[in-house]
């Protein structure tokens, strides 16, 4: 390897992840130097990564491609209704929907400031309501192509909330379906007070807690392939059981994630 030309040694591992060009850094020098060099974290940052920075309302402050790259790890604020990062093991985009750019029923609904919220502490608060219905869209051209992308809602549950024991998720390409019927939609559980009760005979999806002290719950799956850049795809939850009312649920937004992979045992 010491006959090898760096720019050789960091075209190789450009074939590799930042999470394997990380480890073999500490094989060599060589291999150091390769695996610090901008050319090749360039290849592993996203391909409009200098539109990227130009709409971001953060200011960066970095000396290399490699210290950009771990800076955008973390949650950034891109626009002051989404937010933007990148998976730290593939470089694929990851984009939060906040709650003001979410359809919903307003007169059914209030915002409220949550200190823990990323959107300028703004969330959504479900007073009363008998129809829950929130859809969330995002346009394929700002998430990384031929890419597996999971939508999660991200939300909290007041303790005297009600009618939220379950719900129905879809997801559809706008340009592709009207709608989902009903029959096509998947059952998800959110309230962790009832869901947690006979889990083992229901057939659905179970929130769970996250590292920020939000919950989620999955609403969808989807394939980016390599559609147009302005084609749409929408991710809807909703309860339209009109006889349940419904209240107590937050909501900070709708997270879009590329799926990873499953562990191997």
């Amino acid at each position: 390897m010491e006959h090898l030309k760096e720019n050789c040694l960091s075209l190789i591992l450009s074939f590799t992840s930042p999470r394997d060009t990380c480890r073999v850094s500490d094989v060599s020098t060589e291999f150091r130097s390769a695996g610090d060099s901008d050319e090749l974290w360039n290849t592993f940052l996203p391909p409009d990564i200098n539109q990227i920075l130009r709409r971001s309302i953060s200011t960066l402050t970095y000396t290399s491609k490699k210290q950009l790259y771990f800076l955008l790890c973390d949650l950034s604020y891109w626009t002051m209704a989404m937010c933007f990062w990148i998976d730290k093991r593939n470089g694929k985009k990851c984009l939060m929907v906040a709650a003001r750019q979410l359809a919903i029923v307003p007169r059914w609904w209030s915002w409220l400031y949550d200190s823990n919220s990323r959107f300028s502490e703004e969330v959504a608060v479900l007073d009363k309501g008998r129809c829950l219905d929130i859809r969330g869209k995002m346009k394929i051209g700002m998430l990384s192509p031929h890419t597996t992308y999971e939508t999660y809602l991200v939300f909290k549950i007041y303790e005297d909330a009600c009618g939220l024991d379950s719900a129905n998720t879809s997801i559809r390409f706008v340009n592709e379906r009207e709608e989902v019927p009903d029959d096509e939609a998947s059952t998800v559980y959110p309230d962790p007070r009832t869901s947690a009760h006979n889990i083992e005979q229901r057939n659905g999806v179970l929130s769970r807690w996250r590292k920020d002290e939000w919950m989620e719950i999955k609403t969808g799956e989807f394939e980016t392939g390599a559609r147009d850049d302005d084609d749409e795809v929408e991710t809807r939850f909703m309860s339209t059981d009109t006889n349940i009312l419904k209240t107590g649920l937050i909501v900070q937004g709708i997270e879009f994630r590329p799926k990873q992979p499953m562990a191997v045992v």
